[in-house]
């Protein structure tokens, strides 16, 4: 039914479509066609003219809208409304991830320039999990869902079928045992 629904999209702006894959390509071009230069000129402004920056956030607002054609909702402003509202998303993420390495680097977790080695990066991932998987279940998936996923602590009681005390208590010791694993103040 939704590819059906993207076919009747691009044959009313009178291009013929032969099959789904198709169909979705022919969407994205027609959404870039329409929209990449208002997008490019919201993203600059939010980017402080940072050229590049804005054309990488760009980029990945258009690759979000391939890999789900069908959550792009019909018409053009609220196609763009929909495109921008993952601009803003991708560009909060970006400000979100700027501000913790800015955070430990101030407080000295972090070398200059340990972000930008990809040997760094995978070493510190593979600490992690590392560190994650020696957390009993429960408490490793609290803090998955809190720290990774960004789930409330209301949500990840709702999920786990335990009080918002109990979440935040296991979330708690959970850092620390992360912390003392780490290497870190516990």
């Amino acid at each position: 039914m939704a590819a059906n629904r993207r076919i009747g999209r691009i044959e009313r702006i009178g291009r013929p479509v032969t099959s789904v894959e198709s169909a979705d390509a022919q969407l994205l071009r027609v959404l870039h066609d329409q929209h990449a230069g208002a997008l490019w000129g919201y993203v600059i402004g939010l980017l402080d003219g940072d050229r590049a920056k804005a054309q990488d956030v760009v980029q990945e607002t258009f690759l979000r809208a391939a890999r789900s054609p069908e959550s792009v909702p019909l018409g053009s402003p609220n196609e763009e409304a929909w495109l921008v509202r993952v601009l803003i998303n991708i560009c909060r993420d970006r400000w979100r991830h700027a501000s913790v390495r800015a955070r430990a680097a101030a407080e000295g977790h972090l070398r200059p320039g340990a972000a930008s080695s990809p040997e760094a990066g995978i070493l510190a991932r593979a600490m992690v999990w590392q560190a994650l998987g020696a957390l009993p279940p429960r408490r490793r998936a609290i803090v998955i869902l809190y720290e990774l996923e960004g789930a409330t602590i209301p949500a990840i009681a709702d999920l786990l079928g335990v009080t918002p005390v109990t979440v935040r208590w296991h979330l708690s010791i959970g850092r620390r045992e992360m912390a003392k694993a780490l290497g870190g103040k516990p």
